[in-house]
């Protein structure tokens, strides 16, 4: 019996990876999953604790601190979420010889390529958020725990705050709404990463896999904000008329990639993984929620 610990278990993909704990393929796996109420990923003790008194063979940290334009404000407390309580874990992990599977982002890069970016290139991470997951995956690539990072895009599911869930509502409230046109990225549903991670879990022996790996993960395809609200409207059935604008034009408080498709090559060949088009999980996960 394998002991997967998965943090975060109140957000998006926490969510997805508890509906698909029942699966028959993690027969073997005994779930435990928490959120910050129950263990605090910054408190070194009690994670230390949690994970010897469990037994815990595999953390999957889905716990982050994700308001991006709220970080450039609050610095202190997405450092602490997502470069301390990465520490934290890795080095509990090294401690009760446990394999940490962490979840990072497409902000690590500055968006400035013109083709989908692949795991050894540069990070140059340009606002907060993403500078604190970079120092998250540099402090446990820095610990000597075995373990992947899965880099991530454009999350969002029936659960939680995203931007799906942002469209739905302004679609039944206003006529017209604006979205940003010149960044380029790929949506992703938390159902199906969740899906990749047990694949992922089920397929590794975790006994023989040494060093920090960079995996990629995202739904296929890519599109701008403005394409990606459009067919949330279409899909949805919602008359509201989207609007293209430039980033220039919309109110942020920080800088965000123009271009962040991630490249996938290196999953799909690893683990034989098949990835849905992100237009096909869009419509999965409304025909669920509406």
């Amino acid at each position: 019996m394998l002991t997967v610990l998965v943090t975060g278990c109140n957000g998006q993909l926490g969510m997805e990876l508890r509906r698909l704990s029942n699966d028959s393929r993690c027969a073997f796996c005994r779930f435990l999953f928490v959120d910050v109420d129950v263990l605090d990923i910054c408190n070194r003790p009690e994670v230390h604790n949690y994970m010897k008194m469990n037994k815990v063979d595999v953390v999957v940290n889905a716990a982050a601190y994700t308001a991006v334009d709220k970080a450039e404000t609050e610095p202190g407390l997405a450092f602490a979420v997502n470069r301390d309580g990465v520490a934290v874990l890795a080095d509990c992990c090294v401690e009760n010889h446990a394999f940490l599977i962490h979840v990072s982002t497409d902000y690590v890069f500055d968006g400035t390529a013109d083709m989908p970016y692949k795991e050894h290139d540069q990070v140059n991470p340009i606002g907060v958020y993403g500078k604190s997951k970079r120092a998250g995956e540099e402090e446990m690539m820095a610990k000597g725990v075995y373990g992947m990072i899965i880099r991530t895009a454009w999350l969002y599911s029936g659960y939680g705050n995203n931007f799906v869930k942002t469209m739905l509502r302004l679609g039944s409230e206003r006529e017209q709404v604006m979205v940003v046109a010149d960044q380029h990225g790929t949506p992703t549903w938390a159902a199906d990463l969740a899906g990749a991670i047990i694949e992922i879990i089920v397929q590794t022996d975790f006994s023989k896999r040494q060093g920090v790996e960079v995996y990629h993960y995202t739904d296929e395809g890519e599109c701008t904000w403005f394409e990606f609200a459009s067919s949330i409207m279409r899909l949805a059935g919602k008359s509201c008329r989207v609007l293209p604008i430039s980033t220039s034009e919309y109110p942020s408080s920080c800088q965000r990639p123009a271009y962040s498709v991630l490249d996938k090559t290196k999953i799909k060949n690893t683990f034989r993984i098949d990835i849905p088009q992100w237009e096909d999980s869009l419509r999965k996960m409304l025909e669920e929620i509406l």
